[in-house]
């Protein structure tokens, strides 16, 4: 039973009482006893109802010496109800036996708080927790810290620990909403980087499509700018010898004109005399 309590202690930063043996897992018999006779006190109950309704015999009442249970005693039993609301027992099996263990109900001081803190400090670098950035084990021994101190508060002030217990759980349903809309954005994120990979590849053959119609059109800029050219040098020499040849006419005309207007001078000079 210690080690089971030393187990079950280490493992969370909550205070827990003593585990309790609740049953032999392999104990049928007495489970199947139990059942009966507690089907024997129902049915005794309710023929005992049945008498007291069919006008039997009354029930004796108490003596008055019985006292009722003391204020304090009440309010600590719905404290304890209330801790155990907030903070439920937990079960667990060992050795073929089913033990179970309650949350502590011993007020905690001053020196237990500085112990929290140094179990704390000790686990996080124990499990080797990150300071920064999304951890889960940082964020798993801070929730049992938390729990911790609302079962602290709770044991001084019950309605204080409820209004921790709605904070608690308010963070915890914060903390889900972003991991699911943390999710759905990694979703999204991986969706469009496969998305991007299947257009990949046809944009890869796109790019190569591009690239062969480009050099075809490159070749034909090159076929049509040599064609230009022939076409301009060509152009160029007949303009040359039209040129040529239009120099050589006027030369002609005006060596003819030169010629017949000399003839034309000497016809016209003895005339004159």
């Amino acid at each position: 039973m210690a080690a089971a309590a030393t187990l079950s202690s280490n493992a969370s930063l909550v205070k827990y009482e003593n585990p309790v043996l609740l049953a032999r897992t392999t104990d049928k018999k007495s489970t199947r006893a139990r059942v009966k006779s507690d089907k024997l006190s129902a049915s005794l109950t309710q023929s005992l109802n049945a008498t007291i309704a069919a006008g039997g015999p009354p029930i004796p009442t108490p003596p008055r010496t019985m006292k009722l249970p003391p204020v304090e005693q009440k309010r600590e039993k719905e404290t304890e109800d209330i801790l155990n609301s907030i903070l439920p027992p937990r079960e667990f099996s060992e050795s073929g036996q089913l033990w179970v263990q309650q949350v502590s109900s011993t007020p905690a001081t001053r020196v237990d708080v500085v112990k929290l803190q140094e179990q704390l400090d000790q686990k996080l670098q124990q499990r080797q927790a990150r300071e920064t950035g999304i951890c889960p084990v940082r964020r798993e021994l801070y929730s049992q810290c938390f729990d911790e101190l609302i079962r602290q508060i709770t044991l001084e002030c019950a309605e204080r620990g409820l209004l921790l217990l709605r904070v608690r759980d308010e963070i915890r349903m914060t903390i889900a909403a972003y991991q699911t809309l943390y999710e759905s954005s990694v979703a999204f994120g991986m969706r469009k980087a496969l998305q991007a990979e299947q257009g990949k590849a046809d944009m890869e053959l796109k790019i190569v499509d591009l690239q062969k119609e480009k050099k075809e059109l490159e070749a034909t800029v090159a076929s049509l700018k040599a064609k230009c050219d022939d076409i301009e040098r060509r152009e160029a020499e007949r303009r040359q010898v039209d040129e040529r040849k239009h120099a050589e006419e006027m030369q002609f005309l005006k060596r003819t004109n030169q010629q017949l207007k000399t003839q034309l001078e000497s016809i016209l000079a003895p005339a004159k005399k």
